[in-house]
Formats: structure tokens, C-alpha cells, sequence
């Protein structure tokens, strides 16, 4: 599944370069815009499950983490938007209909593997943070708005890594085995490190 996923991604990066070279916050509202869709399906789905009685150990856990991470999303979008990242006809076209497929193909990519469609969107949020660390690297380094989104995405990258690491690779529930005091403190993992530890899963 990661193999596919990377494969995804890279596809997927290589046409938002081609259409969006020098278009900085078009491409940042398209990429913002799409980012919220894994968030939503998340929770449809442990809506679902909830409804079904499914409800896992960290299923309550897990809800709340991701509608924070909509808003949170939701936030970067509107930041976006004020710089005129929708300002066009044809970004908003894309990105919508972009959106409602990205969005049922998580709500089936999640129901039947939450922890590949957690590592999607964690190389999803990588990739968003290397994409902002570059505009501040060889555009403007002094962007405090572009700075902050970029490290919510880090944070946003290191709560995708816990959510892989406490939950089942076929149902929402956490491995007895593996049990730790919850939640561990992530806040000193790097991108690094993130990256090389699912990598070796």
C-alpha cells in the first residue's frame, strides 16, 4: 500500500508543478482546499462505525482529533483565499471536483485500511510542509502566515504518525501488545525521523 500511495503522490505533485509554476497561492488554496477532504471522510467514516456500534478503543480520540484538524485546515484555507488563491474560475474548478474524488476515494481507503490512508495523508502532509518550507526558503523567508501553516502541517504529520502507530492495520482499535500510556510527547521528532519511521513499518 505504500508503494501505491508514494506512486500517488508523485503522480499527483508532478501535475500541481507543471500547473501551477509561479503560481505560489493558487497552488497553496488548491493544496488547502484538498487537504481538508481526508479530515472529513475520517470522520465519516468513525460516524459510521459509530452508528454500526463499532466504536474502538481511541475512536473518540481519534473524532477529535480529526475535526481539529479540519478546522485547522479550514483556517490555512482562508489564509489562502485572502491572498487571492481562488481568485480564479478554473483553481476553483479544479480543486472541487478534485476534492469530492479524493473524498469518497478516502471514505473506501479508510474503511478498509485506516492505516493506509493514514499514511497517505502523513505523505500528504510531508509533502505540504516541504511545499511551504520551499516558498519560505527561495521566495520570502519573512511570511509569518506561510511559517505558521507550515508547522501545522508538521504537527498535523506527527499526529498521523500516532494515529498509525495506536491503531489495527484492519479496524480502529489498538494492538493490546503494543499498548502505551497515550498520548507519548512527539513534539521533539523531526520530519527526519517521521519519514524514516514509516518507512521502516
Amino acid at each position: 500500500m505504500k508503494s501505491i500511495n508514494t506512486f500517488t503522490l508523485n503522480i499527483t505533485v508532478a501535475i500541481l508543478d507543471f500547473l501551477y509554476q509561479g503560481r505560489h497561492f493558487q497552488r497553496f488554496w488548491v493544496l488547502e482546499e484538498i487537504a481538508r477532504a481526508p479530515y472529513f471522510a475520517f470522520l465519516s467514516v468513525l460516524h459510521l462505525r459509530e452508528s454500526l456500534g463499532l466504536r474502538g478503543q481511541w475512536h473518540i480520540y481519534l473524532m477529535k482529533q480529526h475535526f481539529e484538524q479540519s478546522v485547522n485546515e479550514t483556517e490555512h484555507l482562508e489564509i489562502m483565499e485572502s491572498r487571492g488563491g481562488n481568485a480564479y474560475w478554473i483553481d476553483r474548478f479544479l480543486a472541487r471536483h478534485l476534492v469530492l474524488i479524493y473524498y469518497w476515494i478516502n471514505v473506501v481507503y479508510y474503511w478498509l485500511s485506516p492505516r493506509a490512508a493514514y499514511h497517505l495523508s502523513y505523505e500528504i502532509e510531508i509533502h505540504a510542509m516541504e511545499t511551504y518550507g520551499k516558498y519560505l526558503s527561495e521566495v520570502d523567508g519573512s511570511d509569518i502566515d506561510i511559517c505558521s501553516v507550515m508547522n501545522d502541517e508538521m504537527h498535523h504529520a506527527q499526529e498521523l504518525y500516532e494515529a498509525m502507530r495506536i491503531i489495527d492495520p484492519d479496524r480502529l482499535t489498538v494492538r493490546e501488545k503494543d499498548r502505551k500510556p497515550f498520548p507519548p510527547d512527539v513534539s521533539d521528532l523531526d520530519s527526519v525521523t517521521l519519514v524514516s519511521s514509516v518507512e521502516q513499518k
